[in-house]
């Protein structure tokens, strides 16, 4: 694996490294020694699938409260889909910036979302499948959300939202904690 630091500050982006042969290939895709010689949480307590039917669903953006705050591993099974990590931490040097990356099976790559920071998606093909491993269980009476498209985050998306649930599409505007 090669660990790629991103804007955001403890989110990485995951190179896989492969070893193909004529059988096709093998690669890690979580490594506990790796990960802590990175900094890296390596707990994981919950692994949830997503399956995503159309192009164009969106998904967040979510994070859970302390003290079930959780560490997010993401990558897509199937398909492809972009998907988003928002710092909303408000001690962090990288506190209101985001990262987004493409998440494919062709790719192969992995999202690693430090605790508190909100992800989301969304599905750049139909029948899109994302996995993520989880370092905490859910905890609905912690979990949030805000919008993607709230003008303090100022995200662009590389497509139009075709699908998204209710919920997901009128949270409250965010408003930033002042610092200093």
């Amino acid at each position: 694996m090669t660990i790629h630091p991103t804007p955001v500050e403890g989110a990485y982006w995951i190179e896989l490294q492969k070893h193909v042969d004529e059988r096709g290939f093998f690669a890690r895709s979580f490594c506990r020694e790796e990960f802590e010689e990175h900094g890296l949480d390596p707990q994981i307590e919950q692994c949830n699938i997503s399956g995503n039917l159309k192009r164009g669903t969106f998904r967040g953006l979510h994070a859970q409260l302390a003290p079930h705050q959780e560490t997010k591993l993401v990558r897509c099974e199937k398909g492809s889909l972009y998907d988003l990590c928002l710092d909303l931490r408000p001690d962090s040097p990288s506190y209101l910036k985001h990262f987004g990356i493409e998440l494919s099976e062709e790719n192969r790559r992995l999202l690693y979302i430090p605790k508190g920071c909100y992800h989301g998606f969304i599905t750049l093909a139909d029948d899109t499948v994302v996995f993520y491993q989880l370092s905490h269980a859910y905890a609905p009476d912690h979990a949030r959300g805000v919008r993607w498209n709230d003008p303090a985050f100022g995200i662009e998306l590389p497509i139009e939202i075709e699908l998204i649930n209710e919920r997901d599409a009128n949270y409250p505007d965010y408003h930033p904690v002042k610092k200093g």
